[in-house]
């Protein structure tokens, strides 16, 4: 314990340190970079380590303490649509996920989705994929900053000249070459000046989702029955009051560790993921409804009586907020056409995966016919005028259906890797991102290891 004097002097110390020191310079920093990539994302985490490989200075901004998006922090969430055509897709996506089959133990493993419409998926232990991605992050120099939120970008005419960014130790500006918007949101977009719809036509966003995980469970009782959404439960959980009304379908998969199960079932409508205050309350209404779920699971469903809840997410999953425009928007049409655009940087045969934007109801109508499948352009990461701006990931240039079926983790984190090459394509040509050789970007993906592209079909396995 001190003294009073020493008290004393301490504290006459620390005013004189305080009074002499001008907090907000010393605080402030400028950062200069070849590009930069805001959120840790799928989409992020393939901008960042695709750009870095080209040789390039990367600084990747993210607002939480961890990269990968939902797939961090919803444990269970699987990586689906990774196989269109019962093939990889390839590219980062591909060493990834063969890192993760091939530790030993493996920490992932493929399956067959049980949901309608959807083909094999990768289920993962969370954990270790997470750590896998902030070593590939590491391996390729990428700088990383977490919890730093961007906030505004400079514009000098058509040209993002800085972004500034917040983290604990207050404002920071950084000037890049090339910006990648992988943010879920597009919020430094929308301040360049990116027009956008937000959610469907009349402003319907999906609804988001709060996920949870049972342990314990029996899967052999769990999975029994010859119904896979567990509707007859459900209802009989509705009619008593038990359950909320938009619980009509239960989406139970099995965890990647045994007779733990996945339940991505509760969904809260009505709510804007770019309003944190709507978040938040969404989020709140969500442990409402996990915990009443939860116990009904223990309660009514052979399998979970010695079960219990774990890794409840700490807040809601977003699906869709923003459409960016870009200088092309995908429509139903072109997926429903199997349309494999000259620029197509990933392959995809998603269905048309529509949570609850209207109503009660989930969609999963398949989008193309079984054994075709369409590709993403590039043109849809690119808006029109800001001339070193790029976007990947949910906030696509995508009409309400197409959305529904290319905003799958795969194709994102595909999107992400077109972008963090186009990038170096761009600088070393020292051009404007619309005026990037497609042709040079899809043999650029095509050498990276990414499948189906221009006029190669899709291997079949």
């Amino acid at each position: 314990m001190c003294t009073i004097r020493e008290f004393d002097c301490f504290s006459r110390l620390l005013t004189s340190n305080t009074r002499d020191t001008n907090w907000g310079d010393l605080h402030m920093s400028k950062i200069t970079t070849d590009v930069l990539v805001i959120g840790g994302g799928t989409a992020g985490f393939g901008a960042a380590v695709a750009a870095a490989r080209q040789g390039l200075n990367v600084h990747l901004i993210e607002a939480g303490n961890k990269v990968g998006g939902v797939m961090a922090f919803c444990p269970g969430m699987p990586w689906g649509a990774a196989y269109p055509c019962d093939t990889s897709i390839g590219g980062l996506m591909e060493e990834l996920s063969t890192r993760l089959f091939e530790m030993q133990p493996p920490a992932a493993e493929r399956r067959l989705c049980t949901l309608e419409n959807f083909g094999d998926e990768i289920i993962y232990d969370h954990d270790i994929a997470t750590t896998a991605m902030f070593e590939m992050l590491e391996e390729a120099g990428v700088h990383l900053h977490l919890n730093a939120t961007a906030i505004a970008p400079d514009m000098q005419d058509t040209k993002i000249a800085s972004v500034s960014f917040f983290d604990r130790h207050g404002q920071h500006d950084i000037a890049a070459k090339i910006v990648i918007d992988c943010s879920g949101d597009g919020d430094i977009s929308a301040k360049a000046g990116v027009p956008f719809v937000l959610g469907d036509a009349r402003g319907n966003m999906m609804g988001v989702t709060l996920t949870f995980m049972m342990e314990n469970a029996d899967w052999d009782r769990v999975f029994a029955q010859n119904d896979p959404y567990f509707t007859s439960y459900a209802a009989k959980g509705i009619a008593e009051g038990r359950l909320h009304e938009d619980l009509g379908k239960l989406y139970l998969m099995k965890g990647f560790h045994q007779n733990t199960v996945f339940c991505n079932s509760v969904v809260i409508r009505g709510i804007d993921g770019t309003n944190p205050e709507a978040v938040a309350k969404g989020t709140q209404e969500g442990r409402r409804r996990a915990v009443q779920m939860a116990r009904f699971l223990q309660q009514d469903i052979p399998g979970f009586e010695n079960a219990h809840m774990t890794n409840l997410g700490p807040t809601v999953g977003v699906r869709e907020t923003r459409k960016l425009k870009g200088v092309y928007e995908i429509t139903a049409q072109d997926l429903a056409d199997g349309t494999r655009f000259p620029d197509g940087i990933v392959c995809c045969d998603n269905p048309i995966d529509d949570v609850m934007r209207t109503s009660s109801d989930m969609t999963h109508d398949a989008m193309v016919e079984t054994g075709d499948y369409y590709t993403i352009p590039f043109r849809a990461l690119v808006p029109e005028y800001v001339s070193n701006l790029m976007f990947a990931g949910r906030i696509i240039s995508a009409d309400a259906t197409a959305f529904a079926s290319v905003r799958g983790m795969p194709q994102c984190m595909a999107m992400g890797q077109a972008t963090g090459t186009a990038a170096a394509l761009a600088i070393a040509e020292g051009c404007a991102v619309q005026e990037v050789d497609h042709a040079t970007l899809v043999k650029a993906l095509q050498a990276q290891g990414v499948q189906g592209l221009g006029r190669e079909e899709l291997a079949k396995t």
